[in-house]
């Protein structure tokens, strides 16, 4: 039984994670629908965001790999395409920052207070109005490329990015949203968002299990590695398919699957 849940919960990591409509808030809901709950449930949870992550560097491992191996390399009169990876490299570290700090903060007290259905629904159709609003309001965009983006407006997508510490924002959503206010077009606030999840995942990610190790055995490895393995290759999928459709649509669509689903979620637990 514990099986079928884990792959079932790997494929919603898979498909939610990098859609604006809040992977952790999913996860939390079907964990409580499935009866998947307790710690162990929690640190399943943040491992199998790893194989989500992991899908993004597969997709952008050409990019990754030469950002990485730009690092420390002799700067020449012709080096212009290295001036703009160094660039890019800081802009996300840059835009990771906000949300390391204050995530160190208030870890502790989103988890006690902030993981429930009710927050979560609450904050699922919070942001499906803004959403609908970001839609209605957002400057023309001016950057069409990832490394044409500033530090002014990384730093700015990071502090959006701090509202996805509440649980039901959605981290996708609240990184691609704010890039469209500071002018990004929808694929590059998308994939500037796809290359920040990378940093902020793997760190969130490796706190959290560093704290609860204690709470796993090697019995759970095989859990552990279906949900990792199935929200790996569903990731894959929906990314694809993710960048596709905002080639030709806004968010619009994922604003109003947000309301009517946390509507959907008040009604059932209150």
């Amino acid at each position: 039984m514990d099986i079928a849940k884990a792959f079932i919960l790997g494929i919603i990591e898979g498909i939610t994670e990098f859609l604006p409509v809040s992977s952790t808030g999913h996860l939390i809901l079907a964990g409580d629908l499935l009866g998947f709950t307790g710690e162990k449930a929690k640190v399943f949870e943040v491992f199998i965001q790893l194989g989500a992550i992991l899908a993004v560097v597969w997709l952008y491992r050409e990019r990754v790999l030469s950002s990485v191996k730009s690092i420390g390399t002799k700067k020449t009169n012709q080096s212009l395409l290295k001036t703009r990876r160094d660039r890019f490299l800081l802009n996300i570290f840059i835009a990771f920052l906000p949300a390391a700090f204050f995530g160190l903060l208030t870890h502790s007290f989103i988890k006690h207070y902030l993981f429930n259905p009710i927050t979560v629904a609450s904050a699922l159709i919070l942001g499906g109005i803004v959403m609908l609003v970001v839609e209605r309001i957002a400057p023309n965009p001016m950057v069409v490329d990832v490394d044409e983006v500033s530090v002014k407006k990384a730093f700015g997508i990071g502090m959006a990015q701090v509202l996805s510490l509440f649980p039901g924002v959605s981290r996708a959503g609240a990184t691609i949203m704010g890039g469209m206010i500071l002018k990004l077009d929808r694929k590059t606030a998308t994939e500037f968002s796809f290359f920040l999840a990378i940093p902020t995942m793997f760190a969130a990610t490796a706190y959290d299990l560093l704290k609860s190790l204690h709470s796993l055995s090697t019995d759970d490895i095989s859990i552990f590695a279906i949900g990792f393995i199935t929200s790996f290759f569903s990731a894959l999928v929906v990314i694809k398919a993710f960048i596709r459709f905002i080639a030709g649509h806004n968010f619009n669509s994922f604003a109003v699957y947000r309301i009517i689903f946390g509507a959907a979620i008040l009604f059932y637990y209150t």
